[in-house]
């Protein structure tokens, strides 16, 4: 073995190829992420909406025609410029902000872009920007969702936040979030400096305002207080069947004629309410044992039925009946975050019995 590589610690040539390589997940990028996702939501439908309201206007007159896409594409290209010109979290919400009406005004055209006479209304937009966005959800299930952070990238992230201390200096706030990242990350290599590091930053008062973080902790806030209502998983799993009704006649309608689409669009409708279903019901006998334990598999099943209505039954309601599904898609995103509010406390609270850091307080999600 090379002096080089005798001088890597053991915990350092344990960890995966990624983290070797430097790649180390964000513990809030998710957050951001679901900022981006639901701004470029939030974008197409507000585009459509005006665009409708003004009699669908043609910016530039006579034969020149700036499509809305030219500014979809700035807005990328800012939040780019914006990502890669600071270091530090301060401004990444603002970028998921800027991208996500950027990538919004984007795919909003996606009907020019896939028909050769580039036809905005073409009848499978709605279901195909609404496939785009279950895509970017799977991908950031695939990369967040199925693993356990390592404690080195807590670690990273508590290096990450006292990068805005060295310049700005730390909240209180601020600072017991960065020792509960950096109490995670303990029995790493560097944890002991990176602790007195977070430590070493200079008090301050002022902080870059983030409203998108205080929405998401106040709204996750509420979700947690009002799922620990004894009626909560009663008006939960109300609104999941109430949703999947209303999904299944128009499954219903689309094999029976009513509608004019293909039948298969109709069968995977009423096989998706068919999982749904199921899945509720798992969640209800399981939940009836009534420990926290049962309570908690019980909610993660009823959250898998929420999944499934989202990346298969709303996908072929919005083939189906193109935007009148906006409805049925709200409903589900409310009660997936209010699921995922309650879950998420319940892992924090799990995660700080394991760390027990000096302040007793969780890390962000």
């Amino acid at each position: 073995m090379s002096d080089g590589a005798a001088r890597v610690p053991a915990g350092v040539t344990r960890r995966g190829r990624a983290l070797r390589l430097g790649v180390a997940r964000d513990t809030a990028a998710t957050r951001h992420l679901v900022t981006f996702l639901v701004v470029t939501v939030a974008t197409v439908l507000v585009t459509r909406f005006l665009l409708a309201a003004s009699g669908y206007p043609q910016v530039g007159g006579g034969d020149l025609h700036v499509a809305h896409v030219v500014w979809g594409g700035l807005g990328m290209a800012l939040a780019v410029v914006v990502l890669l010109s600071f270091v530090g979290p301060a401004l990444r919400s603002l970028g998921a902000v800027v991208g996500g009406v950027g990538f919004g005004l984007f795919v909003d055209e996606i009907g020019k872009f896939v028909t050769a006479d580039n036809d905005y209304f073409y009848q499978p937009t709605a279901a195909l920007i609404y496939a785009t966005v279950v895509v970017l959800v799977l991908v950031v299930e695939a990369l967040h969702g199925r693993r356990r952070h390592h404690p080195a990238e807590y670690l990273a992230v508590a290096t990450d936040r006292a990068v805005a201390g060295v310049a700005g200096g730390f909240t209180d706030d601020a600072r017991d979030e960065a020792r509960t990242l950096a109490a995670r990350g303990r029995g790493e290599p560097a944890a002991a400096e990176v602790s007195a590091l977070v430590e070493a930053v200079p008090r301050d008062d002022v902080d870059v305002p983030d409203p998108v973080r205080a929405l998401v902790r106040r709204a996750s806030a509420w979700f947690a207080a009002a799922l620990g209502r004894p009626w909560a998983a009663a008006v939960v799993v109300v609104l999941v069947l109430g949703t999947a009704l209303g999904s299944l006649f128009a499954g219903v309608r689309v094999l029976t004629g009513g509608i004019d689409v293909p039948t298969w669009v109709g069968a995977g409708i009423v096989v998706g309410v068919a999982g749904t279903v199921a899945c509720v019901v798992a969640g209800v006998v399981v939940a009836r044992g009534g420990s926290p334990e049962d309570h908690r598999a019980g909610a993660v099943w009823v959250r898998r039925g929420v999944l499934v209505s989202l990346l298969l039954t709303q996908l072929l309601v919005f083939r189906a009946l193109q935007w009148v599904g906006v409805a049925g898609l709200a409903v589900d995103l409310l009660v997936l975050s209010a699921l995922g509010a309650a879950l998420g406390g319940d892992d924090d609270r799990r995660a700080r019995s394991r760390t027990t850091p000096r302040t007793g307080r969780a890390a962000p999600r």
